[in-house]
């Protein structure tokens, strides 16, 4: 087998380029190839993963060159360098290391926050230029004042915690903030206003959002307590800096440290020249400890993905750990398999789809199944998608998917059910994995049968009337096509059959439209696995 081949094509700790090499990875060190867009274009189809930071911008004219790319893996928690939706079309996995600068980036809101409190970059400035104006920055306390913290996720609570350690008193704005958490952590869950109303220092620590784009707005900065002052070690494009100038100018803010900006880099911004404005050139990130550590968990991230099918922290899949990974691996082959057979016999639009797991299946990874289940159902209809676009194509086409888990209540240790809705009729499947890792189908529409996939097969409904084998025996006979395995089922003597048919090679039409004229055949249907 070959060994997978990783390009790294921005700055990335020697370490890290270690660890490929130590896991049997290929590994192509190109630091500077990120801001050279064509040539990355050009040799991007000769790798399996793509190892970034923040200069290489990859693009859909990129992921278009990129037949190989299985895992994009950016050292850093902002993926907005990388076409999320492009790589998802394509079925790439997209990783970020969020939490390797956590502690670097919370503790350089701090910073910021005393450098504002007490002014000391202009301090600074001043005392270097051989003056002494100690009566010229008059700071102010941290103790005992309130802190607004909007977006209390993993950084936004590190930065609660030190702020409670000074003795601040803690506010946070977070809509997915649970009362539980805000418990925990010792800060108070507020709505936004009144945060706005209350806080004497407000620091940002979300993502940037259609929804929180501006959070503070022109509108929201005037609702904030006069005397605020402002931190952003974020995401530029958060505050309105516009807006935020003229606060400043106005008096109405008292100060505000960015370290992130609208657009970067910042060689020009409105903040820029005030005095009450300490500026940094998007440092939250850069420490030797955080650079080591993002270099060294996306390195392994990827290999783990590249080498074992573990997934961790993409932002566009579901995670699966390496312990996870072999034990799913028949199961998403049989989801897949499941939803492929639906999907080639499906010829209405498809309004739901529900999917029930069963027993042992029941405790796995049910959402990285139910993408491959997914995937296997719109791929006849749509032959671009895969496990990893599935969800967002079915999501764009108004389908409905739900899930169910339940203990075992059939005669399988693991059984799922693929049960389609469409505009006419609903249709379920259902299969297992036995011992040997090879995924069965065990129920078609409510009658039992037994086949593994294969890679061709015939699929016949008929009424249950002796001579229906032999006469489908001779027409596949007279045409040269070769039996391989043969699985009946029926729901009653005489009543509803399915005849489901592995055979060796493509099945001619002329042999499907003969199937269709033996007495009591309703469909005969070939299919592909």
């Amino acid at each position: 087998m070959t060994a997978p081949k990783v390009l790294i094509s921005d700055a990335l700790s020697p370490a890290a380029v270690q660890i490929f090499k130590d896991r049997g990875i290929e590994v192509d060190f190109q630091p500077n190839l990120g801001k050279d867009k064509d040539k990355l274009a050009e040799i991007i189809g000769n790798y399996d993963g793509l190892a970034i930071r923040s200069a290489t911008k990859v693009t859909p004219k990129i992921l278009e060159r990129a037949s190989r790319l299985k895992v994009i893996g950016r050292a850093g928690i902002g993926v907005d360098n990388v076409d999320i939706p492009a790589a998802t079309a394509k079925g790439i996995i997209v990783m970020n290391t969020p939490f390797g600068n956590s502690i670097t980036t919370a503790e350089h809101a701090i910073a910021m926050m005393f450098a504002l409190a007490r002014e000391i970059p202009a301090a600074d400035a001043s005392t270097q230029a051989g003056k002494w104006e100690k009566n010229r920055f008059m700071g102010v306390e941290i103790t005992g004042k309130t802190l607004g913290i909007i977006g209390c996720g993993n950084i936004g609570s590190i930065v609660a915690e030190r702020a409670l350690g000074l003795r601040m008193k803690v506010i946070a704005y977070d809509p997915f903030l649970s009362p539980e958490r805000a418990l925990d952590i010792g800060v108070e869950k507020v709505e936004l206003d009144d945060l706005l109303a209350r806080a004497d220092i407000i620091t940002l620590h979300t993502p940037l959002t259609e929804k929180t784009k501006n959070v503070l707005s022109a509108e929201n900065i005037a609702k904030t307590k006069k005397g605020v002052r402002i931190v952003n070690c974020a995401r530029g494009g958060l505050v309105d800096e516009v807006a935020l100038r003229k606060a400043l100018d106005e008096g109405h803010v008292a100060g505000a440290a960015f370290d992130v900006f609208t657009v970067e880099p910042a060689t020009e911004n409105p903040l820029f020249g005030h005095p009450n404005v300490v500026c940094t050139p998007h440092l939250g990130a850069a420490t030797t400890e955080a650079q080591e550590n993002v270099a060294l968990q996306v390195a392994e991230q990827m290999s783990d993905y590249l080498l074992r099918g573990a997934i961790s922290n993409a932002v566009n899949f579901p995670s699966i750990t390496a312990e996870e990974a072999p034990k799913l691996k028949p199961f998403i082959a049989l989801a897949e398999k499941l939803g492929s057979f639906a999907g080639q016999l499906t010829e209405t639009g498809m309004k739901s789809v529900h999917i029930t797991y069963e027993g042992t299946v029941a405790h796995l990874n049910t959402r990285a199944l139910s993408s491959a289940a997914i995937a296997g159902l719109l791929r006849p209809i749509l032959q671009d998608v895969n496990v990893v676009s599935a969800p967002v194509v079915a999501k764009e086409r108004g389908i409905v998917v739900e899930e169910t888990v339940r203990e075992a209540e059939h005669d399988y240790d693991a059984l799922i059910t693929l049960t389609v809705v469409t505009e006419r009729q609903t249709r379920s499947v259902a299969g297992t994995v036995f011992a040997n890792g090879k995924p069965r189908i065990v129920n078609i529409k409510g009658i039992t049968v037994d086949a593994e996939f294969a890679p061709s097969m015939i699929y016949v409904t008929n009424e249950d009337k002796p001579g229906f084998i032999g006469r489908f025996a001779g027409i596949l006979g007279n045409a040269g096509v070769n039996i391989a395995t043969f699985a009946l089922g029926r729901d009653t003597p005489g009543g509803s059959a399915i005849a489901l048919v592995e055979v060796d090679g493509e099945v001619p039409a002329k042999v499907l439209e003969d199937i269709q004229t033996i007495p009591g055949v309703k469909q005969a249907k070939a299919l592909t696995f």
